[in-house]
C-alpha cells in the first residue's frame, strides 16, 4: 500500500485552514494582504499557523478558545508558515527581535509590534496555559468587548 505524501500533507494543510478560519481568523495569503490588516486601527492577534503536529495542536485550540473573553483583539489574522511563504515572511518583519517561530502568536496595536508568545512557550503546554497567557496580554492591550 502506497501513499501519496502530497496528498496527506495537502489533506493536513486544508484541515489547519480549516480549524482556524472556524475560529473567526481572516487567512493572509500575500504581503499585501498582510500590509492591509497589520496597518488597521486597534489590536490584531496574528496566529502564525504551522502544520506542526505538537505544538499546533495546541496553538488552534488556544487561538480558537483565547478570544472568548470581556477583553479581546479588535482583529484576528492568522498567515501560513511553510504555505504562504510571502505572506509569513512579511508579517515576520514585523516581529522585531524574535525569531522565526511556528506555531506563534503577535499582538499588535494601530500596526505596531507589541509581544509574541512563541512556539516554545506553547509546545509542551496545554492548550490552557497557552490560552492564559494570550488572555494576560488581552487585560494588558485590548479594550474589553
Amino acid at each position: 500500500m502506497s501513499m501519496d505524501f502530497n496528498f496527506l500533507m495537502n489533506d493536513v494543510v486544508s484541515q489547519a485552514r480549516k480549524e482556524i478560519t472556524a475560529a473567526g481568523y481572516n487567512e493572509l495569503k500575500t504581503p499585501e494582504e498582510v500590509e492591509e490588516a497589520f496597518s488597521k486601527e486597534g489590536t490584531t492577534l496574528v496566529m502564525i499557523n504551522s502544520v506542526c503536529g505538537c505544538a499546533g495542536g495546541i496553538a488552534r485550540p488556544a487561538a480558537a478558545h483565547s478570544v472568548h473573553y470581556d477583553k479581546r483583539p479588535d482583529n484576528l489574522v492568522t498567515v501560513f508558515a511553510g504555505q504562504d511563504k510571502a505572506a509569513t515572511e512579511r508579517a515576520r518583519e514585523y516581529f522585531e527581535g524574535y525569531p522565526p517561530s511556528s506555531p506563534s502568536f503577535a499582538l499588535l496595536k494601530d500596526g505596531k509590534f507589541l509581544t509574541m508568545v512563541e512556539r516554545h512557550e506553547i509546545e509542551g503546554h496545554d492548550p490552557m496555559s497557552v490560552i492564559n497567557k494570550l488572555q494576560t496580554y488581552f487585560d494588558q492591550y485590548c479594550e474589553e468587548i
